[in-house]
Protein backbone atom coordinates (compact mmCIF):
# COMPACT_ATOMS: atom_id res chain seq x y z
CA UNK A 1 0.00 0.00 0.00
CA UNK A 2 1.37 3.41 -1.02
CA UNK A 3 2.12 5.63 1.96
CA UNK A 4 0.19 8.87 2.27
CA UNK A 5 2.12 11.74 0.82
CA UNK A 6 2.53 14.93 2.80
CA UNK A 7 1.66 17.81 0.53
CA UNK A 8 3.10 21.25 1.33
CA UNK A 9 0.70 24.10 1.98
CA UNK A 10 0.03 26.48 -0.86
CA UNK A 11 1.65 29.81 -0.02
CA UNK A 12 -1.74 31.53 -0.38
CA UNK A 13 -3.45 29.12 2.02
CA UNK A 14 -5.35 31.34 4.46
CA UNK A 15 -4.34 29.22 7.46
CA UNK A 16 -0.67 29.72 6.74
CA UNK A 17 -1.14 33.40 5.97
CA UNK A 18 -2.92 34.04 9.27
CA UNK A 19 -0.17 32.22 11.17
CA UNK A 20 2.48 34.37 9.46
CA UNK A 21 0.50 37.48 10.35
CA UNK A 22 0.39 36.48 14.03
CA UNK A 23 4.13 35.76 14.05
CA UNK A 24 4.83 39.11 12.40
CA UNK A 25 2.80 41.06 14.94
CA UNK A 26 4.38 39.12 17.79
CA UNK A 27 7.91 39.76 16.56
CA UNK A 28 7.72 43.35 15.38
CA UNK A 29 4.98 45.14 17.33
CA UNK A 30 4.10 46.37 20.79
CA UNK A 31 2.20 49.36 22.22
CA UNK A 32 4.93 51.76 21.12
CA UNK A 33 5.60 50.17 17.72
CA UNK A 34 2.63 49.44 15.47
CA UNK A 35 2.76 48.32 11.84
CA UNK A 36 0.71 50.01 9.15
CA UNK A 37 -1.40 48.12 6.64
CA UNK A 38 1.13 48.85 3.92
CA UNK A 39 4.08 47.74 6.07
CA UNK A 40 2.40 44.42 6.85
CA UNK A 41 1.54 43.82 3.20
CA UNK A 42 5.09 44.63 2.09
CA UNK A 43 6.63 42.41 4.79
CA UNK A 44 4.30 39.54 3.90
CA UNK A 45 5.38 39.82 0.27
CA UNK A 46 9.09 40.16 1.07
CA UNK A 47 9.32 37.44 3.74
CA UNK A 48 6.79 34.89 2.52
CA UNK A 49 5.98 35.75 -1.09
CA UNK A 50 2.32 36.27 -0.18
CA UNK A 51 0.33 39.06 -1.80
CA UNK A 52 -2.40 40.49 0.43
CA UNK A 53 -5.24 42.92 -0.13
CA UNK A 54 -6.20 45.49 2.50
CA UNK A 55 -9.56 43.82 3.07
CA UNK A 56 -7.86 40.43 3.40
CA UNK A 57 -5.64 41.83 6.13
CA UNK A 58 -8.55 43.27 8.10
CA UNK A 59 -10.44 39.95 7.83
CA UNK A 60 -7.38 37.99 9.00
CA UNK A 61 -7.03 40.34 11.98
CA UNK A 62 -10.66 39.67 12.89
CA UNK A 63 -10.04 35.90 12.70
CA UNK A 64 -7.16 36.25 15.18
CA UNK A 65 -9.28 38.44 17.46
CA UNK A 66 -12.07 35.86 17.38
CA UNK A 67 -9.50 33.25 18.46
CA UNK A 68 -8.69 35.40 21.50
CA UNK A 69 -5.58 37.24 20.26
CA UNK A 70 -5.60 40.85 21.48
CA UNK A 71 -4.70 42.89 18.42
CA UNK A 72 -5.18 46.62 18.81
CA UNK A 73 -5.72 48.96 15.88
CA UNK A 74 -5.58 52.71 15.50
CA UNK A 75 -6.32 54.85 12.50
CA UNK A 76 -4.01 57.65 11.45
CA UNK A 77 -3.68 58.22 7.70
CA UNK A 78 -4.02 54.46 7.44
CA UNK A 79 -4.74 51.65 9.86
CA UNK A 80 -1.99 50.54 12.26
CA UNK A 81 -1.94 47.26 14.19
CA UNK A 82 -0.02 45.93 17.19
CA UNK A 83 -0.16 42.91 19.50
CA UNK A 84 -1.05 43.80 23.08
CA UNK A 85 -1.48 40.44 24.83
CA UNK A 86 2.12 39.66 25.76
CA UNK A 87 2.51 36.79 28.25
CA UNK A 88 4.82 38.96 30.36
CA UNK A 89 5.33 42.71 30.60
CA UNK A 90 8.79 44.27 30.34
CA UNK A 91 9.07 44.86 34.11
CA UNK A 92 8.11 41.22 34.70
CA UNK A 93 10.68 40.02 32.17
CA UNK A 94 13.39 42.18 33.75
CA UNK A 95 12.55 40.74 37.16
CA UNK A 96 12.76 37.15 35.89
CA UNK A 97 15.98 37.83 33.98
CA UNK A 98 17.59 39.35 37.07
CA UNK A 99 16.52 36.32 39.12
CA UNK A 100 18.04 33.94 36.58
CA UNK A 101 21.33 35.84 36.35
CA UNK A 102 21.70 36.18 40.12
CA UNK A 103 20.93 32.55 40.89
CA UNK A 104 23.97 30.50 41.87
CA UNK A 105 22.08 27.26 41.24
CA UNK A 106 21.68 27.91 37.50
CA UNK A 107 24.93 27.52 35.55
CA UNK A 108 26.26 30.34 33.36
CA UNK A 109 25.38 28.39 30.20
CA UNK A 110 21.82 27.60 31.32
CA UNK A 111 21.39 31.18 32.56
CA UNK A 112 22.15 32.53 29.10
CA UNK A 113 19.79 30.02 27.46
CA UNK A 114 16.98 30.99 29.83
CA UNK A 115 17.59 34.72 29.34
CA UNK A 116 17.44 34.28 25.56
CA UNK A 117 14.13 32.44 25.88
CA UNK A 118 12.69 35.11 28.15
CA UNK A 119 13.77 37.88 25.79
CA UNK A 120 12.11 36.06 22.89
CA UNK A 121 8.72 36.56 24.59
CA UNK A 122 8.65 40.22 23.65
CA UNK A 123 8.97 42.26 20.46
CA UNK A 124 12.32 42.89 18.76
CA UNK A 125 12.37 46.52 19.90
CA UNK A 126 11.65 45.63 23.51
CA UNK A 127 14.13 42.75 23.28
CA UNK A 128 16.86 45.23 22.33
CA UNK A 129 15.98 47.30 25.40
CA UNK A 130 16.22 44.24 27.62
CA UNK A 131 19.59 43.23 26.18
CA UNK A 132 20.99 46.70 26.85
CA UNK A 133 19.85 46.57 30.48
CA UNK A 134 20.97 43.01 31.23
CA UNK A 135 24.20 42.99 33.24
CA UNK A 136 26.04 39.93 34.50
CA UNK A 137 27.32 40.58 38.02
CA UNK A 138 30.20 38.11 37.98
CA UNK A 139 28.54 36.21 40.80
CA UNK A 140 29.80 32.67 41.35
CA UNK A 141 27.62 30.16 39.54
CA UNK A 142 27.16 26.42 39.90
CA UNK A 143 29.11 24.19 37.52
CA UNK A 144 26.56 21.36 37.76
CA UNK A 145 25.00 21.34 34.28
CA UNK A 146 22.70 18.49 35.32
CA UNK A 147 20.76 20.74 37.72
CA UNK A 148 17.62 20.86 35.58
CA UNK A 149 17.44 17.09 35.27
CA UNK A 150 18.17 16.54 38.95
CA UNK A 151 15.30 18.82 39.96
CA UNK A 152 13.01 17.16 37.42
CA UNK A 153 13.83 13.67 38.75
CA UNK A 154 13.21 14.74 42.36
CA UNK A 155 9.87 16.31 41.42
CA UNK A 156 8.90 13.15 39.56
CA UNK A 157 9.79 10.98 42.56
CA UNK A 158 7.72 13.19 44.87
CA UNK A 159 4.80 12.94 42.44
CA UNK A 160 5.12 9.13 42.23
CA UNK A 161 5.67 8.74 45.99
CA UNK A 162 8.96 6.88 45.46
CA UNK A 163 12.35 6.89 47.15
CA UNK A 164 15.40 8.16 45.28
CA UNK A 165 19.06 7.17 45.35
CA UNK A 166 21.85 9.63 44.62
CA UNK A 167 25.51 10.42 45.22
CA UNK A 168 26.27 13.58 47.16
CA UNK A 169 29.54 15.47 47.14
CA UNK A 170 31.59 18.21 48.76
CA UNK A 171 34.76 19.83 47.41
CA UNK A 172 38.21 18.74 48.56
CA UNK A 173 41.25 21.03 48.86
CA UNK A 174 41.95 20.63 45.14
CA UNK A 175 38.40 21.71 44.23
CA UNK A 176 37.56 18.18 43.15
CA UNK A 177 34.31 16.40 43.96
CA UNK A 178 34.61 14.28 47.09
CA UNK A 179 31.68 11.90 47.60
CA UNK A 180 30.01 11.86 51.00
CA UNK A 181 28.74 8.71 52.77
CA UNK A 182 32.05 6.92 52.06
CA UNK A 183 31.33 7.06 48.33
CA UNK A 184 28.02 5.21 48.64
CA UNK A 185 24.70 6.67 47.47
CA UNK A 186 22.12 8.05 49.85
CA UNK A 187 18.61 6.60 49.81
CA UNK A 188 16.08 9.32 50.54
CA UNK A 189 12.31 9.68 50.75
CA UNK A 190 11.95 13.11 49.09
CA UNK A 191 9.46 15.45 50.74
CA UNK A 192 9.98 18.99 49.46
CA UNK A 193 12.15 21.08 47.18
CA UNK A 194 12.78 24.53 48.62
CA UNK A 195 14.33 27.53 46.94
CA UNK A 196 16.16 29.64 49.49
CA UNK A 197 18.32 32.55 48.47
CA UNK A 198 20.63 31.26 45.77
CA UNK A 199 20.07 27.52 45.92
CA UNK A 200 17.59 24.65 45.82
CA UNK A 201 17.43 22.39 48.85
CA UNK A 202 15.83 18.96 49.21
CA UNK A 203 14.26 17.86 52.47
CA UNK A 204 13.62 14.18 52.97
CA UNK A 205 14.03 11.16 55.20
CA UNK A 206 17.50 9.67 54.76
CA UNK A 207 17.68 5.89 55.32
CA UNK A 208 21.42 5.96 56.04
CA UNK A 209 21.08 8.61 58.76
CA UNK A 210 17.66 7.44 59.99
CA UNK A 211 16.38 11.02 60.16
CA UNK A 212 15.17 13.92 58.06
CA UNK A 213 18.11 15.54 56.30
CA UNK A 214 18.66 18.54 54.06
CA UNK A 215 20.62 18.32 50.81
CA UNK A 216 21.73 21.09 48.51
CA UNK A 217 20.54 20.06 45.06
CA UNK A 218 23.58 21.42 43.20
CA UNK A 219 25.72 19.05 45.29
CA UNK A 220 23.90 15.99 43.94
CA UNK A 221 26.47 14.31 41.70
CA UNK A 222 24.14 13.21 38.90
CA UNK A 223 20.50 12.60 38.13
CA UNK A 224 18.97 10.61 41.01
CA UNK A 225 17.64 7.12 40.40
CA UNK A 226 13.94 6.78 41.14
CA UNK A 227 13.51 3.53 43.08
CA UNK A 228 10.57 1.15 43.16
CA UNK A 229 10.29 1.54 46.95
CA UNK A 230 7.52 3.78 48.22
CA UNK A 231 8.76 6.76 50.20
CA UNK A 232 8.28 6.86 53.95
CA UNK A 233 5.33 9.08 54.93
CA UNK A 234 6.14 12.48 56.35
CA UNK A 235 6.24 12.44 60.16
CA UNK A 236 3.21 14.00 61.83
CA UNK A 237 5.31 16.89 63.13
CA UNK A 238 6.94 17.59 59.76
CA UNK A 239 6.30 21.16 58.61
CA UNK A 240 8.11 22.50 55.57
CA UNK A 241 7.72 26.02 56.99
CA UNK A 242 10.04 24.99 59.82
CA UNK A 243 12.83 24.52 57.31
CA UNK A 244 12.13 27.55 55.15
CA UNK A 245 11.75 29.95 58.06
CA UNK A 246 14.36 28.62 60.47
CA UNK A 247 16.86 26.06 59.21
CA UNK A 248 17.74 27.70 55.91
CA UNK A 249 18.26 31.15 57.33
CA UNK A 250 21.31 29.86 59.16
CA UNK A 251 21.92 26.60 57.31
CA UNK A 252 24.21 24.20 59.11
CA UNK A 253 22.40 21.65 61.24
CA UNK A 254 18.86 20.75 62.16
CA UNK A 255 19.31 21.76 65.82
CA UNK A 256 17.35 24.97 66.24
CA UNK A 257 17.62 27.20 69.27
CA UNK A 258 15.75 30.25 70.46
CA UNK A 259 18.22 33.12 70.76
CA UNK A 260 17.77 36.64 72.09
CA UNK A 261 19.68 39.42 70.32
CA UNK A 262 20.29 42.88 71.75
CA UNK A 263 20.29 45.21 68.78
CA UNK A 264 20.83 48.90 68.06
CA UNK A 265 17.87 50.52 66.35
CA UNK A 266 19.93 50.96 63.18
CA UNK A 267 20.18 47.16 62.92
CA UNK A 268 16.42 46.65 62.56
CA UNK A 269 16.70 46.45 58.76
CA UNK A 270 19.30 43.68 59.10
CA UNK A 271 17.11 41.67 61.49
CA UNK A 272 14.06 42.01 59.22
CA UNK A 273 16.09 41.12 56.13
CA UNK A 274 17.22 37.93 57.83
CA UNK A 275 14.15 36.87 59.82
CA UNK A 276 11.21 38.67 58.21
CA UNK A 277 8.73 41.22 59.47
CA UNK A 278 7.11 38.73 61.86
CA UNK A 279 10.25 38.48 64.00
CA UNK A 280 9.52 39.08 67.69
CA UNK A 281 11.00 42.38 68.91
CA UNK A 282 10.71 44.53 72.02
CA UNK A 283 11.99 48.07 72.50
CA UNK A 284 14.73 48.40 75.13
CA UNK A 285 15.42 51.99 76.12
CA UNK A 286 15.61 54.70 73.46
CA UNK A 287 18.09 53.26 71.00
CA UNK A 288 17.93 49.47 71.33
CA UNK A 289 15.55 46.55 70.94
CA UNK A 290 15.52 42.88 71.84
CA UNK A 291 14.86 40.37 69.04
CA UNK A 292 13.91 36.75 69.73
CA UNK A 293 14.81 34.46 66.82
CA UNK A 294 15.03 30.75 66.04
CA UNK A 295 18.32 29.80 64.40
CA UNK A 296 20.83 27.03 63.94
CA UNK A 297 23.80 27.67 66.23
CA UNK A 298 26.48 27.56 63.59
CA UNK A 299 29.48 29.44 62.22
CA UNK A 300 27.10 30.98 59.68
CA UNK A 301 25.04 32.52 62.45
CA UNK A 302 28.12 33.72 64.32
CA UNK A 303 29.53 35.31 61.16
CA UNK A 304 26.29 37.18 60.64
CA UNK A 305 26.34 38.53 64.22
CA UNK A 306 30.02 39.49 63.98
CA UNK A 307 29.50 41.32 60.69
CA UNK A 308 27.37 43.98 62.40
CA UNK A 309 30.30 45.34 64.36
CA UNK A 310 28.66 45.40 67.79
CA UNK A 311 25.26 46.63 66.63
CA UNK A 312 23.91 43.11 67.24
CA UNK A 313 24.91 41.22 70.39
CA UNK A 314 23.93 37.76 71.62
CA UNK A 315 22.01 38.33 74.84
CA UNK A 316 21.19 34.69 75.57
CA UNK A 317 20.97 31.86 76.27
CA UNK A 318 24.28 31.92 78.11
CA UNK A 319 25.66 28.75 76.45
CA UNK A 320 25.17 30.27 73.00
CA UNK A 321 26.83 33.49 74.13
CA UNK A 322 29.79 31.56 75.55
CA UNK A 323 30.12 29.46 72.40
CA UNK A 324 30.31 32.67 70.35
CA UNK A 325 33.01 34.05 72.66
CA UNK A 326 34.98 30.80 72.41
CA UNK A 327 34.73 30.94 68.61
CA UNK A 328 36.08 34.49 68.59
CA UNK A 329 38.95 33.54 70.91
CA UNK A 330 39.83 30.54 68.79
CA UNK A 331 39.96 32.67 65.65
CA UNK A 332 42.06 35.33 67.37
CA UNK A 333 44.45 32.65 68.61
CA UNK A 334 44.93 31.33 65.07
CA UNK A 335 45.89 34.78 63.83
CA UNK A 336 48.25 35.38 66.75
CA UNK A 337 50.02 32.08 66.00
CA UNK A 338 50.25 32.60 62.24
Amino acid sequence: MEKDRIHPFDKDDSRLRILYLYQMLQKHTDEAHALSTRQIMEMMEAEHGITMHRTTLSKDVEVLRTAGVEIMSERKRTMYYYLSDRPLSLPELRLLIDAVLSSKFITAKKSQELVDKLISLTSETSADKLRRTVHVTGKAKSDNEKGYYIVDAINEAIHLGRKISFYYFEYDNKKKHSLKNDGAPYTVSPYDLIWDGDFYYLTGYCDERDEIRIFRVDRVEKQPEILEQSLLPKPNDYRVEKYTQEVFRMFATQDISEVKLLCDDDAMKAVIDMFGTKVRTKAIGKNQFLATVNVCISPTFFRWVFAWDGQILIEGPEQVKQKFIETLKAELSRYEQS
